[in-house]
């Protein structure tokens, strides 16, 4: 199962549990402004991760990291080694907030769990294995998420 499904897939299918949830309040102003700043934010980071990708001239592909040519450790990843995912946390939690269905909320941090264990750890061990000490040094330093 690691590897095997696109974040970006695995997304769609959180999105569209979150839609299909039972919902307890009605969307208003206060879910509404959450949602739109969680969107912002999770735009601006994912934009931000893909420049700096883009910068490096490496690889994007999420299933296959042992492609990577280079470990990208500036602009956004100063902060999180993990920041496309992180985008993809804010615009779960966007578009439950945007629903006004804070119970959703659940099903983003299933997608943090299952991201965790299907995506990144099987990317680590790839990305520690072929940049060793200095990836190493780099996961001391940066926390996967933000925590």
């Amino acid at each position: 199962m690691e590897l095997k499904l696109p974040p970006p897939f695995v997304a769609l299918i959180c999105a569209t549990i979150i839609y299909f949830l039972p919902n307890y309040a009605n969307p208003n102003w206060v879910y509404q402004s959450f949602a739109i700043i969680c969107f912002i934010f999770g735009v601006s980071v994912d934009l931000s991760a893909l420049w700096a990708f883009w910068q490096n001239k490496t690889t994007i592909n999420p299933l296959e990291p042992n492609k990577a040519s280079t470990l990208t450790t500036q602009g956004v990843y100063r902060f999180s080694r993990n920041p496309m995912y992180l985008g993809i946390v804010s615009l779960l939690s966007a578009w439950a907030f945007w629903l006004g269905n804070a119970f959703a909320l659940l099903v983003v941090w299933g997608f943090i769990a299952y991201i965790t264990r299907f995506q990144i750890e099987p990317e680590e061990r790839i990305l520690e294995q072929k940049f060793g000490k200095f990836y190493q040094e780099y996961c001391q330093k940066v926390p996967r998420w933000l925590w």
